[in-house]
């Protein structure tokens, strides 16, 4: 991989003939250079050739002088002592703001790898909403760590891939930056899917010779065709669709390699929107058109207002092929997107036109001002930036943009939130259909409505709605209309997960540790937290084990130490025998045992004996909310003695446990689980599935296991299930 140094950037800028300052970028080498003094990158080379190839990458997009300099210094606030503020003197507040939009927050301490995505991203396109050129230069700057990520460790470069896919490559789609995108997209698949990739690249390689030949045969033809009427004004290249598109129709879509019909295309650019459907006559009058393959994307833009006539033809020789149809002007902006804005100073003529392309990022953000779960964003983000979109009509004609899959719900919300809230029925093509059917390009969509006062969104449609932004509007209206109702809700859904969780304090207590886990979340007060959950705000399945962790750390440890020191204080010095079981019980010698099934203590877990009437000892967790309220009771803490577990317990016994699995609500969610189950031989006693808020599922587990260890090793594996988002211990 080539190691930048700055006069790679100088002769890039000489080459592209434009007016760059220069003075200017060689002024933030020298401090970017000084800055960065020492530093090296994974490979071993200087850093300074990251910020430099970063800067290049932009060069090549046509980006202004500022947009160079703020990539030449979009790491030194981070990695480096140098403030915003030298910069912003510097280099000028333009300047400022583009290096600190690009800067991550990895200062931050966050609870998850996911809070930390979640907040970057964010970021990111808050600073979007200010200079879009922000996300260009972070693109840049991801594409350069993805062409030297093979210096990575493995499980690190899948990470990186995986990000990029679902989040960087879609912006860059949306953005219409196709060459990034399509890059983005390589690479990644090419640590995601190895053994794909490389069958993808040996079918391209054995057909390389014949594609080239079959190229420029079809090139010649259109142009001989084409010199008569347009003389020298029309222009023709061919190219070979990219490695993860192939990908998306074979693996995703189940196509042989023969059955892609846009593997080859032939893109024709003229001068006029006129000539681009003249020429479309002309093409489907020299080759057979294929049924259904044509798309006029000139009168209908793509959101990221990619403009092109898309047909698929057939030659005599039985070869399918796609022709691109379109003016320069449609050219530069499918090339370069928004970069088009400053590399050619067309495809965007004013303002108002720059506008109405960035409306998009100003959804998404207004999508995420309601959110209550920082974690939830990305998800949204990825399914509102999915590059596969459908177009569907109102009555009146207007064209609407939605993710594929998206239901005749986010439809109507699409239009705007009143007609969404008031929603009652959808016709599609004048036919009554069901609320969660999926809309289809090309339908004509009607909302049927009501007047009537009392109507209300119903809280399934959360389960039906695909974009977040139909999801958040949704919550919204419960969140302004039914405040009183969300609160009783709410409550009663904590006080049912605390019981289940063995989660008891007294009332004082109580409202103070609701306080701290409301303020945690980023409520002020614990009424608006227990709001967030009557209406779905805040799911309560994914934040229990961090407040489960909470309470054992605030409460459970510090009473639970005075009780059992008192315990050990007046506790039986007879000597220990060992029972059956596999448990000592200080003082008794053969005793009745039995494992108590509110905690189902297992060998490796710190135990604790009841003395039961006339049912021998009863066998605890040390931690087990029972042991902690009994203890604090005069007439009981006389009972509880001392146990442990022999060395040869786990060997002797097998014992039940529960977990609780929280997993999105898909489909093969609960044949995946338990397939893991079963290939790690684990007997599985009982399993039940139950649907909670906000698209999961939870699932819990009974089975026969032998100790933490083996225990602690089965949750490892099920948190790496697909689609599963916590795995945690729980009471049978």
């Amino acid at each position: 991989m080539k190691c930048y140094v700055v006069q790679d950037l100088l002769d890039k800028i000489e080459k592209s003939g434009r007016a760059y300052e220069r003075e200017k970028i060689m002024d933030a080498y020298r401090l970017a250079e000084g800055a960065h003094n020492g530093q090296c990158r994974v490979s071993g080379e200087p850093y300074i050739s990251h910020p430099i190839a970063v800067a290049t990458i932009l060069v090549d997009l046509g980006m202004d002088s500022d947009c160079v300099v703020a990539a030449l210094l979009h790491d030194v606030v981070e990695d480096t002592e140098i403030p915003l503020e030298t910069i912003e003197k510097r280099f000028g507040a333009e300047v400022a703001l583009l290096v600190n939009g690009v800067t991550k927050l990895g200062k931050i301490s966050y609870t998850s790898r996911e809070e930390q995505q979640a907040e970057n991203v964010r970021k990111m396109l808050l600073a979007m909403a200010q200079d879009v050129r922000v996300i260009i230069i972070k693109l840049a700057d991801r594409l350069h760590n993805m062409r030297t990520i093979a210096v990575m460790p493995e499980q690190k470069r899948r990470d990186k891939a995986l990000e990029t896919m679902e989040v960087y490559a879609p912006l860059a789609h949306r953005l219409g930056i196709r060459s990034v995108k399509e890059e983005l997209e390589d690479i990644s698949l090419r640590y995601l899917d190895p053994i794909a990739y490389q069958e993808i690249e040996r079918m391209l390689d054995l057909k390389k010779g014949d594609r080239q030949k079959f190229l420029e045969k079809i090139k010649s033809k259109i142009r001989e065709r084409l010199a008569p009427e347009f003389g020298q004004d029309v222009y023709i290249d061919g190219r070979v669709k990219s490695v993860y598109g192939i990908y998306r129709k074979m693996y995703i879509q189940g196509k042989s390699f023969e059955e892609i019909f846009d593997i080859y295309a032939v893109r024709v650019i003229v001068n006029t929107v006129f000539e681009c459907y003249n020429v479309l006559g002309v093409i489907h009058d020299m080759f057979q058109p294929l049924p259904n393959r044509f798309k006029d994307y000139i009168s209908t833009p793509k959101p990221n207002m990619y403009q092109s006539l898309h047909t698929t033809v057939i030659d005599k020789e039985a070869i399918p092929f796609e022709v691109q149809i379109r003016t320069w002007e449609m050219h530069h902006t499918a090339e370069y997107g928004i970069a088009a804005h400053w590399k050619y100073k067309v495809g965007i003529s004013g303002k108002d036109k720059l506008e109405e392309r960035l409306a998009w990022i100003r959804q998404l953000i207004e999508n995420q001002k309601e959110a209550d779960d920082v974690e939830d964003i990305v998800r949204s983000i990825k399914s509102d930036l999915a590059p596969e979109e459908v177009y569907v009509f109102t009555p009146k004609g207007s064209v609407i943009s939605l993710p594929t899959g998206s239901t005749v719900i986010d439809f109507a919300y699409a239009i705007h939130t009143e007609v969404g809230n008031r929603m009652v029925g959808a016709k599609i093509d004048g036919r009554l259909v069901p609320l969660d059917t999926e809309v289809k390009t090309g339908q004509i969509i009607e909302i049927v409505t009501t007047n009537a006062k009392d109507h209300a969104p119903s809280r399934d449609w959360l389960k039906i709605a695909k974009t977040a932004s139909a999801k958040t509007k949704i919550r919204n209206w419960y969140k302004k209309e039914r405040r009183e109702e969300n609160i009783e809700q709410g409550r009663a859904e904590l006080e049912r997960e605390f019981r289940r969780n063995m989660i008891a304090l007294p009332e004082g207590k109580m409202q103070e540790f609701l306080l701290s886990v409301a303020r945690r979340q980023h409520f002020e007060t614990v009424e608006d937290f227990l709001a967030a959950i009557g209406y779905g705000g805040v799911l309560l399945s994914k934040i229990m084990p961090r407040i489960r962790d909470e309470f054992v750390r605030q409460y459970r440890n510090n009473e639970q130490e005075k009780s059992l020191e008192s315990l050990t204080k007046t506790s039986p010095t007879k000597p220990s025998k060992s029972t059956s079981s596999g448990v000592i019980v200080e003082g008794l010698d053969n005793c009745l045992v039995k494992f108590a099934r509110c905690c189902n203590p297992l060998p490796g877990d710190e135990i604790i004996g009841f003395i039961t009437r006339g049912f021998g000892v009863s066998i605890h967790k040390k931690d087990c909310q029972n042991v902690i309220n009994s203890l604090g009771d005069p007439n009981n803490a006389e009972r509880w003695i001392h146990a442990q577990w022999t060395q040869e317990a786990a060997k002797k016994e097998r014992f039940k446990s529960t977990i609780e699995i929280v997993a999105d609500d898909r489909i093969g969610a609960l044949a995946d689980i338990s397939v893991a189950l079963s290939s790690m031989r684990i007997a599985i006693n009982t399993l039940v599935a139950r649907e909670a808020k906000d698209g999961v599922n939870i699932v819990t587990v009974t089975m026969t296991v032998t100790d933490t260890e083996q225990l602690n090793f089965i949750i490892n594996n099920l948190t790496k299930v697909p689609g599963v988002i916590s795995v945690s211990r729980a009471a049978q």
